[in-house]
């Protein structure tokens, strides 16, 4: 890896947190003029939720915090369950309207099959850094780094616009990805005070 990239993969370190970087597209730079760019794609694992023990607490506390006007009609309510006697709503003794032959009938033998739901792909969120080095004129060795937040998405359309991005551009070298674990590797651990 050349010096400019790994200072490109340092600053975006700097600007991102490390441990969350999932992996990174660094496409070939661009000299035009006395300018160096070069862009990169970063997908980042989303921020962790609450730790069970906080959301407890959270929900312990909007529980307690209900107010005496919501506790008060719950009271109400139960009252006027309590006022329609013995009649016992949860039974149905209606007659099957079936024919007990159909193919469709439940077989009583038969246990239910329990399917599960797909489950969604695990989104990422989408970064794009862009680095400006300038390398001749009045402003020469001047760094400019931005790293934005563009959106969220899994992994593998996070690699198809990548690899559609490289071929609209006819761009002939290769992209380099890099997984979370080699960006860390790569970027230079600063010194703890």
């Amino acid at each position: 890896m050349d010096e400019t990239r790994a200072r490109f993969l340092a600053a975006i370190a700097k600007q991102l947190p490390a441990e969350r970087i999932a992996e990174a597209h660094l496409f070939a730079a661009i000299r035009q003029g006395g300018v160096e760019s070069g862009v990169a794609v970063i997908a980042l694992e989303p921020e962790l939720a609450l730790e069970p023990e906080v959301e407890e607490q959270v929900a312990i506390e909007a529980a307690v915090e209900l107010d005496a006007a919501a506790v008060g009609d719950v009271v109400d309510a139960a009252d006027a369950d309590e006022t329609l006697g013995d009649v016992d709503l949860d039974t149905d003794e209606r007659p099957l309207d079936g024919d007990d032959d159909s193919p469709y009938a439940a077989d009583a033998s038969e246990e239910p099959v329990a399917v599960a739901a797909p489950t969604p792909p695990r989104r990422y969120v989408v970064c794009t850094a862009r680095y400006r080095h300038t390398l001749k004129g009045p402003d020469r060795g001047k760094w400019e780094v931005t790293v934005t937040e563009e959106a969220d998405a899994p992994l593998l359309t996070v690699d198809a616009v990548v690899r559609g991005v490289q071929r609209r551009s006819g761009d002939v070298d290769e992209i380099v990805r890099l997984s979370g674990d080699e960006l860390r590797a790569a970027v230079p651990v600063p010194a703890t005070p």
